[in-house]
């Protein structure tokens, strides 16, 4: 069992930066890729970025890449989200999830088995 608990949400203003930090917590945790998913009204979960278990893989959506940027601790069992340049269209709920380290892919939230209870963003114009 493995617990993820995210923190730093909130309201910025178009073009600010935001950070988020999830803390995984729970038996064999680091042996977990750790991902963040977002939903916003209307719209399905969609993957934001994510870092492999052992900390030297990341990946992310087209829509982040270049303004997103997630990075893990492994020692502290955290991972860390900063988004810069923020639009409008990132105002979302935003989950952290751990899914087994030998999925290769880490951008299907079916591979995810367990989810946070999500952080919202706001960005205003």
């Amino acid at each position: 069992q493995v617990q993820v608990v995210e923190s730093g949400g909130g309201l910025v203003k178009v073009g600010e930066s935001l950070t988020l930090s999830c803390a995984a917590s729970g038996r064999n945790v680091n042996s977990y890729h750790l991902g963040w998913f977002r939903q916003s009204p209307g719209k399905e979960r969609e993957f934001v970025g994510g870092v492999k278990w052992n900390g030297k893989g990341t990946s992310y959506a087209d829509s982040v890449s270049g303004r997103f940027a997630a990075s893990r601790d492994t020692e502290k069992n955290t991972v860390i989200l900063r988004m810069n340049h923020l639009k409008t269209e990132d105002t979302a709920i935003y989950y952290c999830a751990a899914a087994p380290g030998y999925y290769v892919d880490t951008r299907r939230a079916e591979n995810y088995q367990y989810w946070g209870q999500g952080t919202e963003v706001t960005v205003s114009s």
